[in-house]
């Protein structure tokens, strides 16, 4: 008893919470932002180079390649800290939010574009050769016919990657910037108390978990179909 006394006073103790509660508050509203407005960004990127690689064209698609495993073979977290502590030395400084964003944009950016490329590649040949022989406009072809049965294929890897980037946001530490982690760092500094860590932890957890089990599904689902 006096065992879990001791833990519940180090690691969940109620009145550090309570006076801490704000600041966590303040670094959740910040990590959801983060990623509401990274998410469709590296999506749109990582959709638009599989659509430029959709047309085959060598030398563009050399370069693609080139921009996605650069990018997927950079951690993100030396990404960070390449653009937000070295382009200051080449005349360009960023704030530390738009840092974690295009560095986010960039690794995700590389497996968005690989998940949709694949997607794409998967849709039967003769899909194409049907709507182009309906007069439809190659774009028309690649947004009306091939991207939604290449979105349906990939739906699982894609709500996967997207799940990893949200608890990527906790990178934002590194350059100060206060979400979620970085305010409970602060509140158990300021409590000498590891309580905030964990309330942190259970947030991601709560927020996240319902995800994942939709993320879960889909896979067993896309296993199913492959069968």
């Amino acid at each position: 008893m006096d065992a879990l006394q001791l833990f519940l006073d180090n690691f969940a103790d109620w009145d550090s919470f309570v006076r801490i509660w704000p600041l966590l508050w303040q670094g959740l509203q910040l990590t959801v932002l983060l990623a509401v407005v990274t998410l469709p960004i590296a999506i749109v990127v990582g959709l638009a180079i599989a659509v430029a690689y959709s047309f085959h064209h060598k030398v563009v698609n050399v370069l693609l390649l080139i921009w996605i495993d650069l990018f997927r073979s950079f951690p993100v977290l030396v990404l960070l800290i390449l653009i937000f502590y070295g382009l200051p030395f080449l005349g360009l400084k960023l704030p530390s939010f738009a840092a974690c964003v295009l560095a986010l944009t960039l690794n995700n950016s590389g497996y968005y574009g690989e998940i949709f490329r694949a997607g794409i590649e998967a849709v039967p040949p003769g899909q194409r050769e049907a709507a182009r022989a309906l007069g439809l406009h190659p774009l028309q072809i690649i947004f009306l016919v091939i991207l939604p049965q290449a979105i349906a294929r990939v739906l699982a890897p894609l709500a996967s990657n997207s799940l990893e980037l949200v608890k990527t946001t906790s990178i934002a530490a590194l350059v100060a910037l206060p979400e979620l982690l970085r305010s409970a760092r602060v509140a158990q500094e300021q409590t000498y108390n590891p309580t905030p860590l964990t309330a942190a932890a259970v947030i991601f957890f709560v927020l996240l978990w319902p995800f994942a089990r939709w993320v879960a599904k889909l896979e067993r689902d896309m296993l199913m179909r492959q069968r």
